[in-house]
């Protein structure tokens, strides 16, 4: 396995031996004894063209961390993307300024694609539009494997705004790679996973892989699953559906009375940031982890970096 000098757009750029073997490699990274020197003589340049509070401050403290340094823009308002520069130039731009790797976010779909075809330094998708976020999913497969102890034999329940969510789309992408792992998707209609990752599931079930349902109530499957992956309504993504979005709000609510059948060992995670879709009173429950989850996106991103840039084979 080997990630020096690679993209990272998307989870089907990975295979489930090079997820599990960059898996084994983070705890690796987070405890070196020389992190602090493994970059020192690196620049990444972060893209975001969209807003972000995680995935931003935790590449850039990853960054640092590892001894290395930052540059780019977290603000596309005070670029010539103001002056309608396309988004090719802009990537093209930052490849001459001695950059060893591209962080780039954007809202929209293929952008990263797009940004890795144009440059010669190695991009990290941290996000496109409602497509991917496969940064996110390492974060996510880890997160469970530290939880459950394996990523075979699963049930995962994702909630919310599964039409949009590009954690969720990368993260079904992932689990379809495990063994027998078995997902729930659960949405309101108007909300439900796209067709295409639908027909990946179904593939998946008749080669004998993971099995998938789609149901309309988190309260009718709390009772059976081992990770329940909570998403917030995307309001931004549904400009059209105002008044029906603030309605699934409402509807598509954990709060802590309803975990009172939840397995002990399951665990409620949400890429964040949450609106009103986890109830505060969840937090004070065992089965939270989404800060915790957050908090690891730290040693994954210094992980996925180190490895790119070379310095931790």
């Amino acid at each position: 396995m080997s990630f020096v000098g690679r993209d990272l757009i998307s989870m089907n750029d990975l295979t489930r031996e090079e997820i599990d073997g960059f898996l084994r490699k983070v705890d690796v990274v987070r405890d070196h004894p020389g992190k602090k020197q493994l970059c020192t003589d690196k620049v990444c340049a972060m893209l975001f063209f969209e807003p972000s509070t995680r995935t931003r401050t935790s590449f850039d403290s990853a960054m640092r961390n590892l001894g290395g340094r930052i540059g780019g823009f977290y603000d596309p308002r005070i670029t010539s993307a103001v002056k309608e520069e396309s988004l090719w130039d802009t990537v093209k731009m930052h490849d001459g300024y001695g950059f060893d790797v591209m962080v780039i976010r954007h809202p929209l779909k293929g952008a990263a694609r797009l940004a890795a075809e144009a440059v010669e330094m190695p991009v990290i998708n941290a996000g496109d539009g409602p497509n991917q976020h496969p940064t996110q999913t390492l974060l996510d497969l880890y997160s469970i494997n530290e939880t459950q102890g394996t990523l075979d034999g699963l049930t995962v329940a994702m909630v919310g705004d599964l039409a949009n969510g590009r954690t969720v789309h990368s993260l079904t992408e992932a689990l379809l790679k495990y063994n027998n792992c078995r997902l729930i998707f659960i949405s309101p209609r108007d909300l439900a996973m796209p067709g295409f990752l639908i027909d990946k599931c179904k593939k998946a079930a008749e080669q004998g892989g993971a099995t998938f349902t789609e149901g309309r109530r988190i309260e009718d499957h709390i009772a059976e699953v081992d990770i329940l992956y909570m998403t917030r309504i995307q309001t931004e993504r549904l400009h059209e559906m105002t008044a029906l979005a603030e309605k699934f709000r409402s509807i598509y609510r954990l709060e802590a009375g309803m975990l009172k059948d939840a397995k002990p060992t399951m665990k409620v995670m949400h890429p964040l940031p949450r609106v009103t879709e986890i109830a505060q009173d969840v937090d004070q429950t065992p089965y939270a982890y989404y800060f915790q989850q957050a908090r690891n996106g730290l040693f994954v991103r210094e992980a996925l970096l180190a490895l790119i840039l070379g310095a931790v084979r």
